[in-house]
């Protein structure tokens, strides 16, 4: 069974910095993409952050040279860095395997003074 366990969240005041961690199981992780999303009060899950097999990445522009997405494929872990937080990256955080389903139970990250 998959399972995805985040980790890592609180709170942050804005221009600090937090690191996500998502440590997964039930799966040959170094073989599939991982993502990130996150979703505020009241508005749908987006996309943040996408790392492929090869170690590719994407990301949304607004976190576009703040966040840093990697993995540890001997710790079937992806990172997520997140630099220079604004208020308005608060929000649940969750990861996810590309292709997959199954999601985790979040992690809160809040940014507020």
């Amino acid at each position: 069974q998959v399972q995805l366990v985040e980790s890592g969240g609180g709170l942050v005041q804005p221009g600090g910095s937090l690191r996500l961690s998502c440590a997964a199981s039930g799966i040959i992780f170094s073989g599939y993409a991982m993502r990130w999303y996150r979703q505020a009060p009241g508005k749908q899950r987006d996309w943040v952050a996408h790392i492929s097999s090869d170690h590719t990445t994407s990301y949304r522009d607004s976190v576009k040279g703040r966040f840093t997405i990697s993995r540890d494929n001997a710790k079937n872990t992806v990172y997520l860095q997140m630099n220079s937080l604004k208020p308005e990256d608060t929000a649940i955080y969750y990861c996810k395997v590309l292709g997959l389903s199954y999601w985790g139970q979040g992690t809160q990250v809040t940014v507020s003074s």
